[in-house]
C-alpha cells in the first residue's frame, strides 16, 4: 500500500509541493505486461495528476517538461527556455552535442541541473533520489570533429523512474548502445526517441534501437519537419501501432500503458500559463 509521505519537504523546491514514495519501477527486473487501455486524457500542464499517473509535455525540439503527482517536474535536454510560464523545474538534464540540447546559464533557482557529460572522456554518473522520482544516466559516445571522430561518453541518456514507470530520453543519440548500455537501462515503458535521420542516429539504426528497447510507448521528437516524421512512422508501422495526440502531451501510468508497442505523435508546444 503506497501512500504520501507527510513529513518530508523538499526545501529546495521554489514551491512547497510534498514528495511521495517511488512507487518501483521494473527497469532492470522484468515483469509482466499490463493489458492496455485509452491513456490519452484531457488535462494540461500544472493540473492535478492521479496517484502514480505522470504527465509528459512535449515542449519543443527534444525537451520534455515531466511532471509527477507530488509536484516534482523534470525538464530534459533544457536549453532554458519552456515558454511563456515562471515554471521552476526540480531536475534539468542537459547534452552537449549541439547547443541546443543544453544551456550555460540555467535558471539558478533550478534546485537540480544534470549535465550528460563529464570533463574530458571521463563521462558522469548520476543517481539522484527524489524520493518520489529517481534520474539517473547511461553514458553514451557522441561523434566529434576531434578525438578521432569520437567523443567518448559526451553524452547521456537520461532515465526517470517515476509512478513505477520507466522513462527513457534518448537524448542526441549517435550509436547504438552496446550489451552493456542496453542492460544498464533495463526495460523501458516510454522512450522519447531522436527521429531525424542523420543528425543523431541514421533511420536503420534507431529502428534497430527501438525494436530492441521494445517500449510500451515511443514518442518521436527531434524530426525536423514532417517529412522525417513521416519516414519514420511508414517504416515502424509494420511492428508498432501509431496513434496522433490531440494536446502537447499525454498521461502516463501503469495500467493505462497499451497492450501492443505503440508510437504516439505529440506536436510540440511551448508552455503557457495564461491557457484558458
Amino acid at each position: 500500500m503506497y501512500r504520501f509521505i507527510l513529513s518530508f519537504v523538499l526545501c529546495v523546491l521554489s514551491t512547497a509541493a510534498l514528495a511521495q514514495d517511488r512507487r518501483p519501477s521494473h527497469c532492470i527486473a522484468l515483469a509482466d505486461a499490463t493489458p492496455g487501455v485509452e491513456y490519452l486524457h484531457k488535462a494540461a500542464f500544472g493540473d492535478p495528476l492521479d496517484e502514480f499517473t505522470v504527465r509528459l509535455n512535449y515542449i519543443a525540439h527534444a525537451t520534455f517538461l515531466i511532471e509527477t503527482p507530488g509536484g516534482l517536474s523534470a525538464a530534459t535536454d533544457y536549453t532554458g527556455f519552456l515558454g511563456i510560464t515562471d515554471h521552476v523545474p526540480t531536475v534539468v538534464t542537459m547534452n552537449r552535442a549541439h547547443e541546443s540540447h543544453w544551456t550555460s546559464s540555467p535558471d539558478p533557482r533550478i534546485p537540480y541541473v544534470l549535465p550528460g557529460w563529464g570533463p574530458g572522456e571521463e563521462g558522469i554518473e548520476h543517481n539522484l533520489d527524489l524520493k518520489e522520482m529517481l534520474v539517473r544516466n547511461v553514458s553514451t559516445d557522441i561523434r566529434s570533429q576531434f578525438d578521432d571522430g569520437v567523443l567518448k561518453n559526451g553524452n547521456s541518456i537520461f532515465v526517470f523512474e517515476v509512478g513505477g514507470l520507466c522513462i527513457g530520453h534518448l537524448g542526441h543519440l549517435h550509436h547504438e548502445p552496446d550489451a552493456a548500455q542496453y542492460a544498464a537501462l533495463g526495460r523501458m515503458d516510454v522512450v522519447m526517441a531522436p527521429v531525424d535521420g542523420g543528425l543523431t542516429l541514421d533511420r536503420p539504426a534507431m529502428i534497430r534501437v527501438l525494436k530492441r528497447i521494445r517500449a510500451s510507448i515511443v514518442i518521436p521528437m527531434h524530426w525536423f519537419g514532417g517529412l522525417n516524421l513521416d519516414a519514420f512512422l511508414i517504416e515502424m508501422a509494420q511492428d508498432f501501432d501509431i496513434q496522433r495526440a490531440e494536446d502537447p502531451f499525454i498521461e502516463v501510468s501503469l495500467r493505462s500503458l497499451p497492450s501492443t508497442p505503440t508510437i504516439v505523435v505529440i506536436q510540440p508546444r511551448f508552455l503557457r500559463e495564461d491557457r484558458e
